[in-house]
């Protein structure tokens, strides 16, 4: 029981940080819009461009999908087949959720970390910049979101085998979309 304790309480620190990011991260979302509305109304009505600002909303952008992919894990908002996998029962379910993150989830994102290791390692010792006159001079911290996306998808993905580990033991449930937010 002490262990089932331990896995649950590791779980749910898992889940925080999965949903802790999303949440954090989809604050880009809001600022996306309103810088880019920023540099339409800067072009448009001043005549006048932003390097820097055009290449933030890039910067955004790939911070929302990467950083965010987790939190999609979580909430269970990859694709999948349904037709199949909806009918099945809950621990038929946790089976192939297992078989998932252990044959896929969990080699492609070690891969991922692991060729990217070298690419972002030397845009630091570079501290790489923008290409472009008057761009941002951090290219190297948007590099190190390909290090941190497979981080947390890793996280989450033990996260989601212990959750599964548990509904096989008898010893808990799959988030449904009503509970998922009872964290």
């Amino acid at each position: 029981m002490r262990q089932q304790t331990f896995l649950s309480s590791l779980m749910h620190k898992l889940d925080l940080l999965s949903e802790w990011s999303g949440y954090a991260i989809s604050w880009l979302t809001l600022l996306m819009v309103l810088v880019t509305f920023t540099i339409v109304v800067m072009r448009y009505l001043f005549n006048v461009g932003n390097i820097a600002l055009q290449e933030s909303v890039i910067y955004m952008h790939s911070f929302v999908f990467l950083l965010g992919a987790a939190y999609t894990l979580k909430h269970d908002g990859h694709v999948r087949v349904d037709i199949f996998y909806r009918p099945m029962t809950e621990r038929n379910q946790a089976i192939i959720n297992i078989i998932g993150t252990l044959g896929l989830l969990l080699p492609v994102t070690g891969f991922i970390f692991y060729i990217s290791w070298e690419y972002v390692a030397t845009s630091w010792s570079l501290l790489e910049g923008s290409q472009e006159a008057g761009g941002l001079e951090y290219r190297y911290l948007l590099k190190t979101s390909l290090l941190l996306m497979p981080a947390l998808m890793i996280l989450q993905g033990i996260a989601e085998l212990i959750r599964n580990f548990l509904v096989l033991t008898g010893q808990g449930h799959l988030l449904k979309p009503d509970e998922e937010h009872a964290l």
